[in-house]
């Protein structure tokens, strides 16, 4: 017994240093990257403390890019992703969390899985995904509303411009009218050629429309998104509301091309090429 624990002293090494752990990974803002001139691979020292030189020691593992959220756009600070455990070490949170999401599958799970969350615990409340959204975006669809008023006002306003236009390129060309009525051409085919012409000028008004947007929509979006630094779109030109404007656009042509061909058309021929109306005098009653 004497020489086994002669021979367990001599063999025996005890290791007197603590083991060391390696350092753990965090994601990095990539704006903060940027600023900060931080690469993937570099340790960082987080700590509770402004200043301080003692923390845990993290290895930047990856760049996490802002998302394209509206809600965060103005929103200037840094953030950086840690480990569950890090972060509670961090900010002495304990076991505690503010909020987390759970994904189910389905209506009828999520509506069971809401109850039992609801019911587990007191002090919890679920919500839907959805429901969130829509509370947090009271924001955007007051400025929604307000956008479209400004619309329908554009519109309204476009509309009394482009009537007014049309009056008077087709009061220009009364003359010519009155050439065609004196041919013997009839009142309905010369409105006709007149919307006609007014939905070309319409369609192609709204192609150059279109492209000018599409070409603003480019700059806005350049011009913001190096601003704010994030991959939102400011500014969109989608399939609808192109179809949109061509559409109203061509309406508006045709009923201003119909409202200023019928002024031209029921003055007579003389009052044309005059430019002045005839003073017609009361129909005489016949006395019986």
């Amino acid at each position: 017994m004497i020489a086994a624990a002669l021979a367990v002293t001599l063999f025996q090494s005890i290791d007197t240093i603590a083991p060391h752990r390696p350092p753990r990974t965090m994601a990095v803002d990539e704006r903060l990257a940027t600023d900060a001139h931080i690469k993937i691979g570099d340790h960082i020292v987080l700590s509770n403390a402004p200043g301080a030189r003692e923390g845990d020691t993290l290895i930047v593992s990856a760049l996490v890019r802002r998302r394209a959220d509206p809600s965060e756009v103005a929103r200037a600070e840094y953030r950086v992703r840690l480990h569950l455990d890090e972060l509670q070490s961090l900010i002495a949170y304990s076991d505690r969390v503010d909020r987390f999401a759970v994904a189910t599958r389905g209506a009828s799970t999520t509506d069971s899985a809401i109850r039992r969350i609801n019911a587990a615990a007191f002090g919890f409340q679920a919500y839907r995904s959805r429901d969130i959204a829509v509370e947090t975006s009271r924001t955007f669809l007051v400025v929604s509303r307000f956008h479209r008023a400004i619309g329908v006002i554009t519109i309204v306003a476009s509309a009394i411009f482009l009537l007014c236009i049309m009056l008077l390129k087709v009061d220009e060309r009364r003359r010519d009218v009155a050439a065609l009525r004196l041919m013997g051409i009839s009142s309905r085919s010369i409105v006709w050629s007149v919307m006609v012409e007014a939905a070309v000028v319409a369609v192609a008004g709204s192609a150059v429309g279109v492209a000018i947007g599409w070409t603003a929509s480019l700059i806005i979006n350049w011009h913001y998104r190096a601003v704010y630094r994030t991959p939102l779109a400011f500014a969109v030109v989608t399939t609808d509301i192109v179809s949109l404007a061509v559409a109203l656009s061509l309406v508006l042509g045709l009923v201003a091309g119909f409202f200023a061909a019928q002024r031209l058309v029921r003055m007579s021929a003389l009052e044309l090429l005059s430019g002045r109306r005839e003073k017609r005098p009361p129909s005489a009653v016949a006395a019986g």
